[in-house]
């Protein structure tokens, strides 16, 4: 991989491109500590805090709700669609599933992930794949699939992840792509046929940041939320190159910025370090919505 971001190179976007979306630092309830974000169906920035509340922000950023809570540590969020939104908690070693219609939160999984981190939809095959972060410098197993309606689940990837964090699929990739947050990596993972994980391959290495959350523009991209240092980064669709994308040298705007969320040309940013979702207006887009690999 050439790494062009490890030479000094200009970030691609001006720091000016950034700003604070939504404040919750005085708001009730505190947008303390975030670390996932989402776009719902509703058009809303859904997001959650420290203490499991699970939040979501106006389009316009002026106002914040608390839909439910888990009174424990929100991580990862994902949407199925209109259905139901997918919460990971750090506290209860769990997953959560907050049905949009019913408006009921309950948990999703038995004991057995150590700690989900990041919740990804695979409709294809029916299943919510989560990343088990295993233990902050100890690498461990792995990608954990549950079924979409009963919440069953087993390993479905079990080889060893350095910290298995943020995970994002392609629409024209078969294949799930996770942050090795300590290698400083991005690994590739090919969906076989028959659904089952195939090998892994290295798809960017030696990035100049320890990634955390990731998502695909619509040429393909790979951005990326880096914890440290505060910056996000973008990887060329063959992974062959890597440039940072903005940054910020204060760590204000972007403070251990973590996942990350397109809706149309803005992409928002949670902040673990902070109070706040930042939003930067990117130059390419959202790719396409799409349900299946």
């Amino acid at each position: 991989m050439t790494n062009d971001a490890a030479s000094g190179a200009q970030p691609i976007l001006t720091a000016d491109r950034a700003s604070v979306f939504f404040d919750g630092i005085f708001s009730e309830p505190k947008l303390s500590h975030p670390e996932g974000v989402a776009i719902g169906p509703d058009g809303w920035v859904w997001t959650g805090n420290q203490d499991g509340d699970i939040l979501r922000i106006s389009p316009d950023g002026e106002r914040m709700e608390r839909v439910a809570s888990t009174d424990g540590f929100a991580l990862g969020l994902a949407f199925d669609g209109d259905r139901a939104l997918f919460l990971c908690d750090l506290r209860h070693a769990a997953i959560f599933r907050y049905d949009l219609a019913k408006g009921t939160l309950e948990r999703f999984t038995a004991p057995g992930i150590r700690i989900p981190n990041y919740p990804l939809v695979d409709r294809a095959h029916g299943r919510l794949l989560v990343s088990d972060s295993h233990a902050s410098g100890v690498p461990g197993p792995g990608i954990w699939s549950y079924d979409l309606l009963t919440g069953e689940g087993e390993l479905w990837f079990s080889q060893d992840l350095n910290f298995a964090n943020g995970m994002a699929m392609r629409a024209d990739d078969r294949a799930v792509y996770v942050c090795e947050t300590f290698s400083k990596a991005i690994t590739r993972i090919p969906v076989l046929e028959n659904g089952e994980a195939g090998g892994p391959e290295p798809f960017a290495a030696d990035l100049p940041g320890l990634p955390d959350g990731i998502a695909f523009d619509a040429d393909g991209n790979l951005v990326v939320g880096c914890y440290e240092p505060s910056r996000l980064l973008r990887i060329r669709p063959d992974g062959a190159r890597t440039d940072i994308l903005i940054e910020d040298l204060t760590a204000h705007t972007f403070c251990h910025p973590t996942n990350v969320a397109f809706d149309g040309t803005n992409l928002y940013t949670a902040n673990l370090g902070r109070w706040h979702i930042a939003r930067v207006a990117m130059d390419i887009g959202a790719p396409p919505l799409w349900s299946t690999l």
